[in-house]
């Protein structure tokens, strides 16, 4: 049997046979009176209309139709033998041949966390290594997202990501017409707004005072500080290379580079102790191998040793890389007076609301901004 659809044609196998002399090929059917002649055509009048009844279902749900789909619903081909993690390692393998390109590493190492935790949830379940995507529904989410907070104990906004990487691939599956319903109508991602960690001048200056004997140590901690004078995400101060490095007219040296995680250029000027920093290790062995800046370990390594670092210097936040670029925004730019439109250009924001979010107000921009009315109003 041909399906023709817009002249892409499919076939597919009835699995019958006949007499060529016997076949009729202008009627489509076979010769004859005979009872075997007359169920033969039976049957195929009903494979037609099968294919028919196909058609006109997806023309009432102004579905997109192509031959190839009318041929996956008729053998069975649709949701109801597409899996759900077979379709999401086929997504998977697609974004880590495009890290670097389209996606960050921790972005597509976040998807594979999601399938895993995926399958761990569907054994635990119905004791299957996998789902029927016609099976994803609303409970199905409840149940993931319950379990994404008790047994992987990720909070609010983590469980949320995970929740996100899953509408992914549903809504691939919906395009491809693989399941007709929506697991995620009605579905809100509304994340909770989390106190960002950042450190004070005092903090700031108990690090860079701090002499490390430890290589590890005293690598971090000038990775870390570079990151608070500079706004750095580690993605970016991790492929930091030397074109990166640019020299304006005035001989004042710039980092001027693409953001991995967005694309948008960020134009920093570089300050003294960054700059320090840079230098020395310019003749780094592993950094001249890399053809890199600076020495950064795995973003896991970096947070963990961070955290000896704030132990020796007596700070009991949660440092983490990300701290540092927080701390520039705060501590270093916007609490020196530097207007948030400038601080936006520096971190490669596309948006100055995404600023805001690093936007704090500190204590001493407060009592600046209180001291302007000093005078302004006296007793009676």
């Amino acid at each position: 049997m041909r399906i023709t659809v817009s002249g892409k044609r499919e076939n597919i196998q009835v699995k019958r046979t006949v007499n060529p002399a016997l076949w009729d090929s202008g009627r489509q059917c076979v010769r004859g009176n005979n009872r075997v002649s007359s169920d033969l055509n039976l049957f195929l009048e009903t494979e037609r209309l099968k294919v028919f009844r196909i058609y006109r279902q997806m023309e009432l749900e102004e579905e997109t139709i192509t031959a190839g789909i009318i041929k996956s619903r008729f053998t069975g081909e649709n949701s109801f033998k597409k899996t759900l993690l077979s379709l999401f390692e086929e997504h998977n393998k697609k974004c880590d041949k495009l890290i670097g390109i389209d996606f960050s590493k921790g972005t597509v190492t976040r998807y594979f966390a999601t399938a895993r935790y995926l399958k761990e949830l569907i054994y635990r379940l119905y004791k299957r290594d996998d789902l029927l995507l016609n099976e994803v529904n609303v409970d199905f989410l409840s149940q993931f997202d319950l379990y994404l907070k008790t047994e992987k104990s990720c909070q609010f906004n983590g469980a949320m990501k995970h929740l996100k990487n899953l509408k992914k691939i549903t809504s691939i599956a919906l395009k491809n017409g693989w399941i007709k319903a929506d697991p995620f109508a009605g579905y809100t991602f509304q994340y909770e707004k989390v106190e960002t960690t950042f450190l004070t001048e005092n903090e700031l200056s108990a690090v860079l005072s701090k002499s490390f004997v430890i290589r590890r140590l005293e690598c971090v901690s000038d990775v870390f500080i570079f990151c608070c004078f500079s706004g750095l995400a580690f993605s970016d101060v991790e492929q930091l290379r030397p074109e990166h490095i640019v020299t304006d007219n005035d001989g004042k040296k710039w980092i001027r580079k693409a953001r991995q995680k967005t694309g948008q250029m960020a134009n920093i000027p570089l300050l003294d102790i960054p700059l320090s920093i840079i230098r020395k290790y310019s003749n780094d062995p592993e950094c001249v191998r890399k053809g890199v800046l600076l020495p950064v370990l795995t973003n896991q390594k970096m947070n963990a040793y961070l955290k000896e670092i704030a132990d020796v210097c007596g700070i009991t936040k949660n440092l983490t890389t990300h701290c540092a670029r927080h701390t520039f925004a705060t501590t270093v730019t916007l609490g020196n007076n530097v207007s948030i439109e400038s601080v936006s250009k520096m971190l490669g924001h596309s948006d100055i609301k995404m600023t805001q979010h690093y936007a704090r107000v500190l204590d001493k921009t407060l009592i600046r901004e209180m001291g302007k009315l000093d005078g302004k109003y006296v007793t009676v």
